[in-house]
Order: structure tokens, then sequence, then C-alpha cells
């Protein structure tokens, strides 16, 4: 690109604009504990400014330990303060992880929300009740060269000493198994890959309970060229009897991908939850329940969202065990307890129905307000994927949109008493029934339908449903939100010129986000061009 030509261009814009112009937000997240990391932002205002750019959406992980930073982290923030004053641009803080919760769960990573494991067998031996998987033998045969061994075997998967090896093919290639389980168990599938050239693709195992439920969403973290490492990911079987696991790519990939060793077993106390809503219970098999510090030593995991730091979860480490007093060997106790899932790159939901976690959330409201001092806020209520399945939501018998609802009006409210004057924003998805607000949506018990009944009139949307735009600008402008457009998303321009000519006629657009979830902002000057071609 021609910076200084798009440069001039984009001040020709800038100095004609309206005062009737609409909004242009740049989306962009940064650590202010790095100094550098405070003038790349600082730069950056200065780059969009010249464009007409007039709102930043700023994020940053340590939002939610405000309490914590060191001095230098609170000089950054107001360096990037004065420069943003300067420039004339407002400065807009997210706060509210729900959906994307790892940040806040750094604070106590037993907030997260827990899928129930409901009384898995341990037996006792030298005073220690460890694990017993049931049944024993999930996988029969792991030897991948006996074909007939498997349910099911795409035809470009190349039977190779123990191995299963698919090249570059257009074609889905997978494997699979159906296998009966026990309902409410915690399982562990592990295999082995080795990768040459691997891209294009996915390496993926995936657990399809009945009528097409996914039970699992863990990225294994394949690299493009790699010798034999093993991958591991954890599931709930939750209802479920019987499903299909799956080993493979879908879609086609380049390069070369092997497989070997697959198994799959039930497995113990991995990323055990300690809350109150997510209570654990010992008994024997004669129903007697066993008291915690009585009859056996208070129980946790201690890399529990702590691995690599605080706030991340591994999906898979050895699982503790249960030290217990006077029981004699081979007492077969059953454990009910909660675990978390982790989701793709490793997002952890967290429990909005546990008091301590909305604790969280009221304090980080006057955190980040303290130190923002903003006139807008953005709640992010974004992609809620694990959600109503621990018992401080059972208990409050209400649907998962009732519980989203309940929570947002609750965020609301929170902002409100920090900053009765400012406005507040939202992302859409979560309240969109053209979107995530519906039945069957990923790990949420029950149904998301009527989430949007807690938003506040005067809340605005940020909206990034371009699938279904007309229907979804419609829906929320006749609620009476006011809305702003998160367009790009790294992808072609011209998709967020056809979305803003369908927003055209809709009332109450207030204006348009360049949205970046890479960092990229070498298309922040065309975008700007194409908005203004467009009349925004």
């Amino acid at each position: 690109m021609n910076w200084s030509r798009s440069l001039v261009a984009c001040l020709l814009l800038a100095s004609s604009a309206s005062a009737e112009s609409k909004e242009r937000w740049v989306y962009a997240p940064s650590n202010y504990q790095v100094d550098a990391q405070a003038d790349r932002i600082i730069a950056l205002m200065k780059r969009a400014k010249a464009c007409g750019y007039t709102h930043f959406l700023i994020t940053d992980s340590k939002f939610a330990r405000v309490p914590t930073l060191p001095k230098r982290y609170f000089d950054n923030v107001k360096r990037v303060k004065t420069a943003a004053q300067e420039l004339g641009i407002e400065l807009v803080p997210a706060l509210f992880g729900v959906g994307y919760s790892n940040d806040l769960l750094s604070n106590d990573p037993n907030l997260a929300e827990g899928l129930p494991v409901k009384e898995a067998l341990f037996v006792v031996k030298d005073y220690i009740a460890s694990h017993v998987p049931d049944p024993m033998v999930l996988l029969k045969d792991g030897a991948l060269q006996n074909r007939k061994a498997w349910g099911f075997i795409d035809d470009n998967l190349i039977s190779e000493a123990g191995a299963l090896r698919s090249d570059a093919t257009h074609a889905n290639a997978r494997f699979s198994q159906r296998l009966k389980l026990q309902p409410f168990r915690q399982y562990h599938v592990s295999v082995s890959l080795k990768t040459q050239d691997f891209r294009g693709g996915r390496a993926e195992i995936k657990v399809i309970g009945a009528k097409g439920q996914q039970l699992n969403y863990t990225y294994l973290h394949e690299k493009p060229t790699a010798e034999w490492s093993e991958k591991h990911v954890t599931f709930n079987s939750l209802e479920h009897s019987e499903v299909t696991l799956y080993f493979g790519v879908w879609g086609g990939h380049e390069g070369s991908l092997w497989w070997r060793e697959p198994s799959i077993e039930e497995c113990g106390l991995v990323n055990v939850l300690r809350r109150p809503g997510a209570p654990l219970e010992v008994k024997t098999e004669e129903g007697k329940l066993l008291v915690e510090g009585k009859d056996y030593e208070p129980v946790h995991d201690p890399k529990l969202g702590s691995v690599p730091y605080a706030g991340e979860y591994e999906p898979w480490h050895e699982p503790p065990n249960i030290t217990v007093k006077d029981l004699p060997d081979g007492t077969r106790l059953r454990v009910s307890f909660h675990h978390p899932h982790i989701v793709y790159e490793g997002q952890v939901c967290a429990c909005v129905s546990e008091p301590r976690f909305m604790s969280l959330l009221q304090r980080q409201a006057g955190d980040v307000h303290g130190l923002w001092g903003a006139r807008s806020y953005m709640m992010s209520h974004d992609e809620w994927r694990v959600l109503g399945w621990c018992q401080a939501c059972q208990t409050r018998h209400l649907t998962a949109g009732q519980i989203v609802a309940d929570n947002v009006g609750s965020c609301t409210s929170m902002l409100r008493t920090q900053a009765p004057d400012a406005r507040v924003f939202v992302w859409s998805d979560m309240f969109d029934p053209f979107h995530n607000a519906k039945p069957s949506y990923y790990l949420v018990k029950s149904d998301l339908t009527g989430s949007w009944e807690g938003l506040s009139r005067d809340a605005f949307i940020v909206n990034w449903n371009s699938d279904k735009a007309a229907e979804s600008l419609k829906f929320f402008s006749d609620r009476g939100h006011q809305q702003l457009i998160a367009g790009y998303y790294d992808g072609p321009i011209e998709r967020t010129r056809d979305w803003l000519r369908k927003a055209k006629p809709v009332p109450g657009v207030v204006g348009v986000m360049f949205t970046t979830w890479h960092a990229d902002y070498g298309k922040l000057e065309a975008f700007a061009e194409m908005l203004s071609s467009e009349g925004w």
C-alpha cells in the first residue's frame, strides 16, 4: 500500500466529514504493562484519527486484576488516555468476560462453570482411593492396520506400520468407532500424531452423541511439521450412553498427517472444581455419605487453572486421588463432582450463578471505571459456550436464556452504579435469535431463547452477525436498540461494504468498527476509504 497517498486521502475525507458522521471504531487489544504496547496504541490512534476514526475499543487481560498491577501499568494508561484526549478519540474499555472468562478466572479458577460427574468409582488401597474406569476397556483394538476393528475409515487413509496416514487431499480423512459409555462421566482421549508440512486443515478429535450433539471442542495444537507427540482431550458424556468417537481431518489438507495409538478411558478428578455450587460428594456403595476433613483429606487439583499460568486450564494431567481415613482396602466409593470444559484454544466459561464470581464482576466494574473513567463501556458477553450445568445454576430453576438475561441486566446495573451517564455496549451474538440465542448451542444446557429480555432498551448492540445481517439488524432495531456494526474480521473489505448497504435503511445504526482478531491494521486506511465511499 502507498501509505502517504492513503494518508492524504484519509486527511481529506476526515476534514470534510460533517458533524452528522457515523462513529468509526477500531478494535485494539493491548498489554498496558509493556511500554512498547502503550506506544503502539498511541501510534495507532494517530493513524486512525487521520482517517476519521473516533473510538477505540480497548481490551487487556489485566482489566480482570487491576489491584495487583504495578505502577508502570497506571503510568502507561495515563499516557494513552492523554494521547486519546489530545486526538479527540474516545476510549471504550471492555469488561465482564462471562464467556471468555479465563482472565477473571485467574483470580479463582474454581469459579469456572462445571459439567457434572455422577458416582464415578473409586477403590481404596493403602488409604488412597483411586479412580477405577468403568468399563475398563473401550477401544478393543488399537492396531490401526486392522481396518475391520473400526466402524468407519475414509478410503484416503493409508495403513502404515501401525498408523494411519493421510496425504494431501481435498476430502475428509477420518476414522471412527461407536462406543458405549456411562452417562455423566469424564473421559480422557489420547492419540499420537506426526506431521510433515501439514497445512490447510486441522487434526481433530470429535465425540458425537445422540441427535448429533458434539461433546468436546478442544484443539490438539498440532504443528505443521513435528515428530510423534501425544495429544489429549477430555469430555463429559452428559446424558449419553452411546457416542461415536472420531479422529481425523474434515475438509482436506496439504502435507501428511499420521495417527497412531488412539485410546479412550474414563478418568477421575481432573480439574475438579471446588466451590459451593459445584459440590464434591463421596459416599460408599452402600450409600453412606463421607465427610471431607473427617473421613477423607480435603481434595483439590493443584493444576486447576494454573498451567501454564493463572487462568489457563490444560485438558489433561494426572488427576489427584482421595486420601481416606480408616477405610479398609477394597472399599468401593462413588464420587460425584464437577469439572470445566476447555473450548478450542483454551476458552473456559465462568459460572455466573456463583456469588463469588458475581462479586468479581462487581469489583471489576469499579476497578475499570476507576482506571479509565470512560464515557462508554463494552460488556464482553460473547460466545458463552458452557452454561447451566452446575448445582448453582440448576437450583435457580431457570433456562439458560433466563440466566443470561439476568446476568446482563445485573452487569448493566453494576456499570450504571459506577457511571450513571455512560453508554453501555454489548456484543450481539448471545442475544440474537438469528445467531447464538437459540436451543442446542455448544455445551449450554437448555435453551438460550429469551436472553435478549435482560437487555435495557438503551443498551447499544455491537452486531457481528454478517451471515444474517438483515434479520439481525431488524430484530434489534425493532426492540429499540441502537447498533454498531463490527465489520472486517481480517477478511475482504467488500464483505463489510455489502453489510453496510443492507444496514442503510435500518434506523439507529450509529457506526462501524474495524474489527481485527489478528492485530492486523494494514487495511485500516482502506477500510476508512470504503466507509466514506458508502456514506459512513
